[in-house]
Order: structure tokens, then sequence, then C-alpha cells
């Protein structure tokens, strides 16, 4: 099971408002602010699908590059005794530093909660 919804590679970012009486969700991970709502799951995905639709349409017309929700890439600092034994447990496995951590990455984001 999954809690995020997915359009066009760009994730949402979903909350239930008491007060309002329904989801509220944001285009996660990018610096625009973009928006939308709904009552039900169906229509929250509809308006979600809708927004990020907009959004790309909307950048289109303004002749402006979309924001792009991750590369791919991140920066990460760690100690330089993890960094080693990181690499040597990744070397001795047979794999890159960069595999092994993309797959404990993989294995923790994707663990029950």
């Amino acid at each position: 099971m999954s809690n995020t919804m997915m359009h066009n590679g760009y994730a949402a970012r979903v909350e239930y408002s008491e007060e309002d009486g329904c989801f509220v969700g944001h285009i996660a991970g990018i610096r625009d602010v973009v928006g939308f709502h709904g009552e039900s799951v169906a229509e929250l995905r509809a308006a979600f699908e809708q927004a990020v639709d907009d959004y790309l349409e909307t950048c289109k017309k303004l002749d402006r590059e979309p924001n792009h929700p991750y590369s791919g890439q991140f920066r990460l600092r760690l100690s330089p005794e993890l960094h080693a034994r990181a690499a040597m447990l990744a070397e001795a496995r047979g794999k890159s530093l960069n595999v092994w951590v993309a797959e404990a990455i993989e294995r923790s984001v994707t663990a029950p909660v």
C-alpha cells in the first residue's frame, strides 16, 4: 500500500482538514506552491492530476521551465568512519556505494510502518 499519489512524475503531499471537511494536498518537492482538494479519494486524485496538468500548461504558456520534483541526486554528509564502513560493506557485497545506499533507502521507504 502506498500513501503517495503520482502523476507525470509529480507526487502529492496530502492531509485531511477537519476544519474544511476535505482532503487538502500540494504538489511535493517543488518550489512553486500548487494546491488542490477533494472530499473523496476519487475527487482528490482528479484534482491532483488537474493541478499538475494546469501547472505544466501554465509554465508552458509563460515560457517558463516548470520546477522538477527531484533530480535523483543529493549530497549526504557522514562521519568519515561511517563513510568508510559503508564503502567497505558495499565493496564486500560487490556493489558500488551508490547502489548499496540506493538499495538501503529503497528497503526503508517500502517497509511497512
